[in-house]
């Protein structure tokens, strides 16, 4: 396996309290620390901090976040920090999940329904591949890697290797293709098939999206090795030897497969007679119908509907056991941290418990059998069995985290920035929502944003209301509102659309705010969940972004988690001001770019990448430019699409464009294409500059920011002009179509 190490990326340097924080980390791992906890405030550059670490002790590094939203924000921030390594995604591949279910009560069974995520499913057969390749891997991944894997040992003694003049018959590698669950497609090669013609074998590697490795064959020897294009067949590259990796994390050996049928039908007798024991004739004959037909099944097509529920025998596990997940790939030196700790150690715990009452009733009523019950993510203390050091990142950390690291908590309380924590005022609750108004005005006067935190929904709704009476530009979040709406409405407070944002719960959102400087929290003496130390807390760093930042505390009473988030919010800020004095520091607010506030759906406590969604090119006033449907010079042609290109790196000034940013354009050439089937020469000759990754666009172009609901739907619209391209058999620009499908997809998923 190559020891590659890991190289640090960025012009940033440690600052504040990061190095101490830095050498405090890597000094407990090598002295074989367990468990550690970053205690950081909010915007202290936590997430630079791990990166730094990850560099210095050289390990491969697991980072386990609570939701598939902030996990996506860190990769794309390890990738840009690590470019020369392999930072991996490893989350859920459902699109959409409904489990299998029985309701006794209304006696109805819900069949399993799902939609797997293609791209994030080739994400994590890299993830797997990387692991058992390389050294030098960071995968980032939400909770859901604690659920049942197919054994690493499987998977790893089913790879098909191959090299250059080593003897290898193009049936053999096409009876362990086969073997490995990749299908032969002479017709359409996508990922996870092959197809062969003569001596020449293509394989697409489920793991790649842009590669296929041809295999060409001379009687008993494999002549030669390359990559080529699967669109075009332009080889990419040559290789001397090369490893395919399974089509599945799920490889069964056909002896072990054999055997684990005759187990199955051992079971079923075992469980059927149970049932007939115990009066349950209904429950009997479900079980046998439904389970001998996933037996004929699996006879015949090696595959059945609900196969995961019958993984322990397929992996030869006795009852009971750990299953196989991905903590089972990680090498022996690995790390793990969790991000956001306070919120992914519960969900570790809540995991098993959820799944397993759901199979319980399933197993009762005779719709599974017990085995079932052993395809189940791990139990808490499972993951606490796994043998590798651990860190865990919190502005908040739990008590468990904090009782595990005794002697080894961490703390960064300086930011960067020279940013203090708020001041906090505490006013009676009496009369509480005049106060809030006499408060906001002079927010809104200054052109900044407040938050007001509420109890309940519907106090939330009403004050909205209320103070929208008083033309008070306001909105408000909770629980009911959908996430891109949610996403949408930060867009908007960021960009002034509106000035104050209403809500229960807010520290769940994240928030981060620059803009932010007055949070009101009513009712903050109603001691409970949503007025603990730890929710305040979380709440106070909402205004911690920007040097005028405020907390206000209505209420009538001190409450101990009053007090205690008070004490410890004037800790920090003395210890930020001794700081600044000593370094002659002057904080200012940082302003992020508005479109950042899409990495920070949860808690952004974390570096800023240079980062930014496309933005549209609105090329109507150009030179040669058409707008939608509008005739061209040539014959009454229309032109097929908006005249638009994303640009990706602009710095939002009409007409310009800037390839340098990002380290590459990505350019849609969609206005491009139009503009050169309108006949301007202009538009061909742009169309080249920025193909060939410069250049600037036309004068009068206009940017336009892409909400991150329209992306799908961009996605969607430019797949039917690649089809409808290849269908009138024009390759090229269905070839350019499907890159920037490709690059719009990076953006959706978070990566570019």
């Amino acid at each position: 396996m190559p020891q590659r190490p890991f190289k640090l990326v960025t012009e940033q340097v440690p600052r504040g309290d990061q190095p101490r924080a830095i050498e405090q980390l890597v000094r407990g791992l090598h002295e074989g620390a367990r468990y550690q906890t970053l205690l950081g405030v909010t915007g202290s550059g936590k997430t630079f901090s791990v990166a730094s670490v990850i560099a210095q002790v050289n390990r491969p590094t697991l980072i386990m976040a609570p939701n598939k939203t902030l996990a996506a924000q860190l990769f794309g921030e390890f990738k840009k920090l690590f470019p020369e390594n392999a930072v991996e995604y490893f989350v859920s591949y459902y699109d959409y999940y409904r489990p299998e279910a029985y309701v006794p009560q209304t006696d109805v069974y819900i069949e399993k329904d799902s939609a797997i995520n293609d791209r994030i499913d080739r994400l994590r057969h890299s993830a797997t591949r990387s692991l058992l390749d390389r050294q030098d891997v960071i995968i980032v991944a939400s909770v859901s890697c604690i659920f049942g894997l197919g054994s690493p040992e499987a998977y790893e003694g089913a790879l098909l290797y191959a090299e250059k003049g080593v003897p290898l018959t193009r049936k053999e590698a096409i009876g362990k293709l086969t073997e490995i669950q990749y299908t032969r497609n002479d017709m359409d090669l996508g990922r996870g098939t092959y197809r062969t013609r003569g001596d020449v074998l293509d394989v697409f590697p489920v793991y790649e999206d842009s590669k296929v490795l041809r295999f060409e064959f001379f009687g008993e020897e494999l002549d030669g090795i390359y990559e080529i294009d699967p669109l075009t067949g332009e080889v990419l590259g040559t290789l001397d030897k090369v490893t395919v990796y399974p089509a599945t994390h799920y490889v069964t050996p056909k002896k072990k497969f054999d055997a684990a049928l005759a187990d199955i039908r051992a079971e079923l007798a075992q469980q059927v007679e149970y049932f007939k024991t115990k009066g349950k004739l209904l429950e009997a004959q479900r079980l046998e119908q439904r389970t001998k037909y996933d037996l004929e099944l699996l006879e015949e097509i090696g595959t059945c509907k609900g196969i995961e529920n019958y993984s322990r025998h397929f992996e030869r596990r006795p009852a009971g056991s750990t299953p196989p997940t991905l903590m089972n790939y990680l090498p022996k030196n690995a790390l793990i941290v969790l991000d956001e700790s306070h919120v992914t150690v519960p969900q570790i715990g809540g995991m098993y418990r959820g799944d397993r009452a759901r199979k319980e009733t399933l197993v009762e009523f005779g719709f599974r059998m017990p085995s079932a019950l052993d395809n189940r993510p791990l139990t808490f203390q499972e993951f606490e069995q796994i043998e590798r050091q651990t860190i865990f990142v919190s502005a908040t950390p739990g008590p468990y985290e904090l009782e595990k690291s005794v002697g080894r908590v961490i703390e960064q309380i300086v930011r960067p920035t020279g940013l203090i924590d708020p001041e906090i005022t505490v006013k009676p609750a009496k009369g509480q929502i005049d106060d809030v108004l006499d408060e906001l005005r002079p927010v809104i006067a200054r052109n900044e944003r407040a938050l007001v935190c509420t109890l309940t929904k519907r106090m939330a709704e009403e004050l909205s209301d209320y103070l929208k009476s008083l033309d008070i530009r306001v909105r408000y979040l909770h629980s009911d509102i959908d996430t891109l709406e949610r996403t949408e409405i930060l867009r908007d407070l960021r960009k002034g659309e509106f000035d104050v944002l209403v809500g229960i719960n807010l520290l769940r959102e994240g928030l981060d705010l620059p803009e932010v400087s007055l949070m009101a929290i009513l009712d903050a003496d109603k001691e409970g969940y949503l007025r603990s130390q730890r929710s305040l807390i979380q709440m106070v760093g909402r205004a911690a972004r920007n040097v005028n930042g405020r907390v206000i505390f209505y209420a009538d009473t001190m409450t101990d988690s009053m007090k205690r988030t008070i004490e410890e919010t004037n800790r920090r800020r003395r210890l930020q001001q001794e700081y600044n004095r000593q370094n002659n520091i002057t904080p200012t607010t940082i302003i992020n770019r508005i479109d950042d506030v899409l990495q920070s759906v949860f808690e952004a406590d974390y570096v800023t990448v240079d980062k930014e969604l496309p933005s549209i090119w609105d090329w109507s006033n150009t030179k040669g430019g058409l707008k939608v449907g509008e005739k061209s010079g040539k014959g009454g042609k229309k032109a097929l699409h908006s005249e638009r290109a994303y640009a990706h790196g602009h710095d939002n000034t009409p007409g310009s464009f800037d390839p340098g940013s990002q380290g590459r354009n990505y350019a849609t050439k969609r206005a491009l294409r139009a503009a050169e089937e309108a006949g301007a020469l202009e538009g061909r000759k742009a169309r080249m500059r920025l193909l060939e990754g410069g250049g600037e666009a036309p004068a009068g172009a206009v940017a336009r920011e892409v909400s991150p609901g329209e992306v799908p739907k961009l996605i969607a619209q430019i797949e039917k002009e690649m089809y409808a391209a290849a269908k009138a058999l024009d390759f090229e620009r269905a070839a350019l179509l499907r890159d920037e499908i490709k690059a719009l997809q990076k953006i959706e998923l978070g990566i570019q």
